[in-house]
């Protein structure tokens, strides 16, 4: 990956080596968000080293000091708008981290997950993890699902919704994808995939990019024993621009190759994944 001619960082940090995990934010002016998931971080996750490369994607100011916080915070500005796979890749050439995980500016902590997502990730068959994610209500948000297919969208598009693919109630659960609200993936594993496919402006990242793990034959898992809570906001599903967003992302992944390999590696009768000795 190549940075991008119209990054411009605010912030000047030496070169940082050895974090445990570096985290990649993007705000779309969304400070209020940002400021409470990062002192959140500053609460909660100091048991871990962490770094936090924050890209401003809209013309905004920071509300806070970088400095105030126990652990390092990259900021980047764009020059103009990019989508969720080009930021969140171009963050990662800015990442000294062992592992890379992607956050939303929107999800909130009440206790540190790293430490036992990272412990799943030692095992060399897991390409990305993700923790429990409750909404702010109570309810355990449907993130871990099956790859999607033309006839369940059918099936939400005439009401049925969502509905959890897998039980929960256990550990682990390899589950087909899981939402990119918050994914957690080994260095050298996001590095394979060369991230994020960035043709993706929005919407179905998360699916690709767990659909290329499986034919690489790496596992995904959601990990019980961790949890955050997702303070989701909604605003997106009344303007037409998202709309148009999911849709043509829905179109792209199913008319991908990617897709086509994916259902026939499942014709197959084998899921792709690595076998463990």
């Amino acid at each position: 990956m190549t940075v991008p001619p119209d990054l411009k960082s605010v912030t000047d940090h030496p070169e940082l080596r050895g974090a445990d995990v570096s985290i990649s934010v993007v705000s779309h002016d969304q400070m209020g968000l940002v400021v409470h998931l990062l002192d959140g971080l500053e609460s909660h996750c100091r048991p871990v080293q962490i770094e936090v490369i924050l890209t401003l994607n809209l013309n905004e100011s920071l509300s806070f000091d970088p400095g105030a916080y126990s652990y390092p915070i990259i900021v980047l500005r764009n020059a103009c708008p990019k989508g969720f796979a080009a930021n969140h890749n171009q963050a990662f050439t800015h990442a000294s981290g062992r592992n890379f995980c992607v956050i939303n500016p929107d999800i909130r902590f009440s206790s540190e997950p790293f430490g036992n997502l990272l412990a799943c990730l030692e095992d060399i068959s897991v390409g990305a993890v993700a923790p429990l994610v409750w909404g702010k209500g109570g309810n355990l948000e449907v993130t871990a699902r099956r790859f999607p297919s033309p006839l369940k969208l059918l099936g939400k598009l005439v009401g049925m919704g969502w509905q959890q693919d897998y039980l929960l109630d256990c550990d682990p659960v390899y589950p087909d994808w899981i939402g990119g609200m918050f994914m957690l993936f080994p260095r050298r594993v996001f590095d394979q995939l060369a991230g994020f496919d960035e043709r993706y402006f929005l919407y179905y990242e998360d699916v690709d990019i767990c659909a290329r793990l499986r034919l690489l034959g790496y596992q995904v898992e959601i990990c019980t024993a961790a949890s955050v809570i997702h303070h989701a906001q909604r605003q997106s599903h009344h303007d037409f621009r998202y709309l148009s967003w999911h849709v043509g992302s829905i179109a792209r992944f199913f008319l991908s190759p990617v897709y086509w390999k994916l259902k026939l590696l499942q014709t197959h009768g084998d899921d792709g994944r690595m076998r463990k000795p």
